[in-house]
């Protein structure tokens, strides 16, 4: 499906990055990758833009072009009470200003048909105590979404993805951790690369400019307390 097309991933070496990266080369993909932890694939931390600006030229000097661009790296959570000033700036350059950044150096190189996918986070809606950090660079690129699908518009169509709770360890959960989502099951990997691959994929060319919320229906379920055995303690 998606044979001598380029494929560039932030954060691919785990996680839903990984599997992201994985489901595009089954599919015939060429995948670059970049991520700070050490590995074969371009090592950097992209909060820096010397790094974002190498690794642009390096994947542009190997193919000439890209088709689809994750920007999936994932910005530190640190809450309101600890989360330090440079922590915050942090975050947001890993997780709005890298984004945004990479788009405007590979959009002279984007063929036609190319597709941005952020990945952003059901916290863009929703928090829990102490997550200041993630949450607003997550609200920042859900919004980061709209904004260059407009710019883009005619060239590169850009949609946003926002996994709930995705299980990256193999782990099954039972009972309520479970079934607190409306789908009966905590989320995989894998629920997050098939959106990707059908966002960038043809079957997806009349939608841009659109935020996907993937989470087992989580944020669809109102909670009272004494509703179904939910109770605050």
């Amino acid at each position: 499906m998606f044979h001598n097309k380029v494929a560039v991933i932030t954060g691919g070496a785990r996680g839903i990055g990984k599997c992201i990266a994985d489901e595009f080369r089954k599919n015939g993909a060429e995948v670059c990758v970049i991520d700070k932890a050490e590995g074969d694939y371009f090592v950097g931390d992209i909060s820096d833009k010397n790094v974002l600006e190498r690794f642009a030229a390096q994947v542009i000097e190997k193919h000439g072009h890209i088709d689809y661009l994750v920007n999936n790296a994932l910005p530190i959570m640190r809450g309101i009470d600890e989360c330090s000033y440079e922590e915050f700036q942090y975050a947001l350059s890993v997780g709005v200003t890298a984004p945004f950044y990479l788009s405007k150096l590979f959009a002279p190189y984007f063929n036609m048909g190319g597709s941005i996918i952020n990945i952003s986070s059901s916290r863009d809606r929703m928090s829990q105590p102490q997550t200041e950090s993630y949450t607003a660079a997550k609200g920042g690129i859900a919004a980061l979404t709209h904004a260059l699908a407009v710019s883009l518009a005619g060239k590169v169509r850009v949609n946003s993805i926002s996994p709930g709770w995705i299980e990256t360890n193999g782990r099954v959960y039972e009972g309520a951790d479970a079934y607190q989502q409306p789908c009966g099951r905590v989320g995989e990997p894998l629920d997050i690369a098939n959106m990707v691959l059908f966002l960038c994929s043809d079957k997806a060319g009349f939608i841009t400019g659109e935020n996907i919320c993937i989470d087992g229906g989580m944020t669809k379920l109102m909670i009272y307390h004494g509703d179904n055995g939910w109770t605050l303690n």
